[in-house]
């Protein structure tokens, strides 16, 4: 069982590369330090993404994260830096990462950064009829 964090992202082969498909992952407890004060910055981590040849391996994200508690960063930089390690280890055809930081002084903070894996073009959004279940058994 690890109990260090890794600043590394193992990476597993795509069981379905023939085909788009969209991994989300949340990470409710992300935590690394403000620069100027040096108190902590808390904050859920929102990643989409679209793999081509790897996926991300979900223990090292875990510790990859983890690796963020004791470094100063503002929000801006640490989450475009996450998104630029995600692109090097995965190669996604689509990925993004939105950072929702929690209240510090009045002020709510989200950092939304992309990266599209050039000539890749999204699929059509298909619009699905909203089942409503019945209220009444028949």
């Amino acid at each position: 069982m690890a109990t260090r964090p890794a600043a590394s992202l193992d990476t597993f082969p795509n069981p379905s590369p023939e085909r788009d498909y969209l991994v989300h992952i949340e990470i409710p407890e992300f935590t690394c330090l403000c620069p100027l004060t040096g108190q902590p910055d808390f904050a859920t981590l929102v990643l989409d993404y679209v793999p081509d040849a790897r996926n991300v391996e979900l223990k090292s994200l875990k510790l990859y994260a983890w690796s963020y508690r004791d470094k100063g960063a503002f929000h801006e930089a640490v989450t475009n830096a996450i998104v630029d390690d995600l692109v090097r280890a995965l190669r996604p055809r689509f990925v993004r990462l939105t950072a929702r930081w929690y209240v510090r002084g009045g002020i709510f903070t989200t950092v939304v950064a992309e990266h599209r894996k050039r000539g890749w073009k999204a699929p059509p959004s298909v619009e699905l009829p909203r089942f409503e279940p019945s209220s009444s058994v028949r």
